[in-house]
């Protein structure tokens, strides 16, 4: 099949190709001659072809294709003879506006020429008057001036011989600036003939321009007169050909003496209006702004007036108006060791920059707006730097209210410790962010300038801020010794005498900083703080939540242990002294509960007191069914209990068999879990660490009978209160079964209390401990 369909293909072609040129118009067009590139839009150029153009048309349109196409080209030729005809029409109209103006110049230059003429010759004519009369007043003209010169010469003279009169009355009247210009003026004339004719005139105007002299320099050197009263004088003088450069060094003393204090000024501004009321605020703020503007006026003034009798003290004059502003800030640094509102700190700012831009209208050369921005920078930092220590001061002060009274704290001191700290530490940052917004929204140039900077110093500030806080937590909680900086605080604080409350507090607002306190910061600085700052995208501001709130988990959780230890360093003194004061060997035969049950219960009481306020409830646990050591212990009571029915030495020999056999069929128990920030979490933990110190001393301790006895007292009254307080029974019933056992190892003579005995032993300590606690509550009540 495929051989047949290739020679009818072939056919195919020859049959199209012969019809193709029968119906072509061209030959060429049929022959596929036409050239490459050929278009319909090369209508407009000059090289068309339109045989070509019309051969190519054909070729492509359909008939009805070429009639539309020939209604286009003749509405397009229609539009074409239109605009031409216009375009004739316009340029003729123009030709004939040419021709038009072209005869009215030629009918109005006719008539100029001899216009021109009769001007020229009025001209003529009034030249010929003009230089009549000027020789007919020629003579008289010499006449006059020579009069008029006369009598300017006389009155000169008549001016050198009033000359000292003048002065006197010049000198009577201060009218200094007079004196010396009637002086200056007749300098000259005293030079030309003063040793001559005018002698005695010149000696008495010497003697008056002494006196002038001597007036001047006292107005120079006083304190009482104005800067401008002085600088008048200081130019009288220069005037006077006085040497005045001698004065230049003593009156650069007297400027540099006059900033003292006007840099004092602007923090009594700002103090004055700090302690002033709302009523009082208006009065104070127009009074003191009204005399510091008069001092900064003054001292620009002065630096004007400087200028024109010193034009060589340029770079002095710089340099005291570069130290007026290094001094502004640096008195404002020094009033940031107190705490400064962020109105008052930007009221300085004002002032300040307000100073500079009237020293620069006077001393433009100094630059002083730019040398203010570089050494301000210092001093903004310095001021966000301090309200993060003042910060830090007022969440340490907060802490340090917990102070340790007999042992245990005040009822809810702990809780109102812990709210001030947290109140201290999240309305505190809210306040700073505030005031740090305000320095970021003020439209002073000076802090328009320094925005990407100062949102770097805050974020640099919160990091370093709660670096801070956590170091200054450690050392509250006694964990690293004070350094030299903060000897201020570890003054009222003693290591020895730290508070396991001060702790617990302290693991609390661990928690609360990395669960609150940093996240409701990072929004805010998100909110306000978020710009790049001056480190640019490629270096990121250097807070860093992540890592803040991963340093605060670990320290709540170190502080949490810590309270811990404290605590059950406490019992263990208990119980060291306890276990180490009798002799165990001659142990008498048990009465009643020991004493050191009690102060057990009361540690134990005390811890629940402080967690109480402190930490949250938690779900409480009963582990017994978690694994079989209730069984186990039940089962080895029953077992005891039977045993008591033997003799001593078969009851002992029994009771050491049973028991170990109990520890081979008993399921472990997990005795030390994760410590949890609940109140039963940490008491249990506490009891079980106590047990575990207890089971320890009886373990280094030989009994006799009497001594194992009072220990199976003292035990089987905890149980009761141990399991009310503590969440996991089973591992409290373990713990005290370990006691038991470990106590029964060793004794010499292991031969428990008769039940009855032991029931009524702790009947009359629970009757006696319910007495006790009625009498107490009783007073409280009342």
């Amino acid at each position: 099949m495929a051989i047949e369909d290739a020679p009818l293909d072939d056919k195919a072609k020859r049959m199209r190709d012969l019809l193709s040129s029968f119906y072509a118009p061209d030959p060429s067009v049929a022959a596929g001659s036409l050239p490459k590139g050929a278009s319909l839009d090369a209508i407009n150029t000059d090289s068309f072809d339109a045989d070509q153009y019309m051969n190519l048309l054909v070729q492509r349109a359909n008939l009805e294709g070429l009639l539309q196409k020939h209604v286009e080209m003749a509405a397009e030729i229609k539009n074409l003879d239109t605009d031409l005809q216009m375009l004739v029409y316009e340029n003729y109209n123009k030709f004939i506006s040419a021709t038009d103006a072209i005869k009215r110049m030629k009918s109005n230059i006719v008539g100029m020429e001899a216009n021109m003429e009769q001007l020229l010759d009025k001209i003529m004519s009034v030249q010929s008057r003009s230089d009549g009369v000027n020789n007919s007043l020629f003579g008289k003209r010499e006449h006059i001036e020579k009069l008029h010169r006369t009598r300017n010469l006389l009155r000169k003279v008549q001016f050198i011989y009033d000359l000292p009169a003048r002065l006197g009355k010049c000198i009577k009247a201060e009218a200094y600036a007079d004196a010396v210009r009637f002086y200056t003026g007749a300098m000259p004339i005293f030079k030309a003939y003063g040793e001559s004719s005018f002698q005695d005139c010149k000696r008495a105007s010497e003697e008056a321009v002494v006196t002038i002299t001597k007036n001047l320099q006292g107005k120079l050197f006083s304190d009482s007169e104005s800067i401008q009263t002085r600088a008048e004088a200081a130019v009288l003088l220069k005037q006077l050909d006085f040497p005045v450069d001698g004065l230049k060094v003593r009156l650069f003393e007297k400027l540099e003496q006059s900033l003292g204090g006007l840099q004092v000024k602007i923090w009594d501004i700002a103090d004055a209006l700090e302690e002033s009321n709302d009523e009082q605020e208006n009065d104070l703020q127009l009074g003191f702004a009204v005399a510091h503007d008069a001092s900064v006026h003054e001292f620009v003034e002065s630096v004007r007036a400087y200028r024109v009798i010193f034009p060589d003290s340029e770079s002095q004059l710089i340099k005291l108006s570069e130290d007026l502003i290094t001094k502004h800030f640096l008195i404002t640094e020094q009033h940031m060791k107190k705490r400064v509102s962020t109105a008052t700190f930007l009221r300085v700012l004002r002032i300040i920059w307000d100073d500079v831009l009237l020293i620069d209208q006077v001393l433009p050369e100094a630059l002083l707006h730019d040398y203010c921005f570089k050494v301000s920078q210092s001093a903004i930092k310095q001021y966000v730097s301090s309200m993060f220590s003042h910060l830090l001061d007022d969440v340490s002060g907060a802490m340090m209210k917990v102070h340790p009274q007999q042992n245990n704290v005040v009822e809810e001191q702990l809780q109102v410790a812990l709210e001030a700290g947290k109140n201290s530490l999240l309305k505190g940052s809210m306040d700073l962010l505030l005031g740090f917004r305000q320095l970021l929204e003020d439209n002073l140039d000076l802090l328009v300038k320094l925005r990407e900077l100062i949102t770097d110093w805050v974020q640099a500030g919160f990091q370093q801020f709660f670096e801070a806080l956590d170091t200054r937590f450690l050392l509250l909680s006694g964990r690293i010794k004070s350094s030299p900086q903060d000897q201020s605080l570890s003054e009222g604080l003693q290591s020895e005498k730290i508070s396991s409350g001060l702790v617990l507090v302290l693991a609390q607002l661990c928690v609360f900083v990395e669960q609150t306190a940093i996240p409701r910061i990072t929004e805010e600085i998100a909110a306000s703080f978020s710009s790049s700052g001056a480190r640019g995208y490629e270096h990121r501001p250097v807070f860093h939540p992540a890592e803040i709130s991963r340093v605060f988990q670990s320290a709540s959780e170190k502080f949490l242990h810590q309270y811990i230890n404290m605590r059950t360093h406490r019992i263990s003194v208990l119980l060291r002294k306890r276990f180490t004061t009798p002799n165990w060997i001659k142990h008498k035969e048990p009465r009643e509960v020991h004493m050191f049950v009690d102060l057990f219960l009361q540690e134990l009481e005390a811890v629940g007191s402080e967690v109480k306020q402190i930490l949250s409830q938690g779900v409480r646990k009963h582990r017994r069914s978690e694994s079989n050591g209730s069984t186990t212990s039940s089962l080895s009571n029953s077992l005891r209990d039977d045993k008591l029915r033997r003799s001593n030495t078969q009851r002992a020999r029994s009771q050491l068999l049973e028991t170990h056999l109990a520890k081979l069929f008993k399921q472990k128990v997990e005795i030390f879990t994760k410590v949890e920030f609940t109140r039963e979490s940490v008491v249990t933990t506490i009891i079980k660490l106590g047990l575990k110190s207890l089971q320890e001393f009886v373990r280094l301790q030989t009994l006799n009978r009497s001594g194992f006895q009072q220990i199976q007292l003292d035990i089987q009254f905890l149980r009761t209160p141990l399991k009310e307080l503590a969440e996991d029974e089973a591992a409290i019933d373990f713990l005290l079964d370990e006691v038991i056992v470990g106590a029964s190892d060793r004794c010499l003579d292991p031969t428990p209390l008769e039940p009855p005995i032991l029931d009524k032993l702790i009947h009359a300590k629970t009757a006696e401990t319910k007495e006790q606690n009625s009498s107490v509550a009783s007073p409280t009540s009342q």
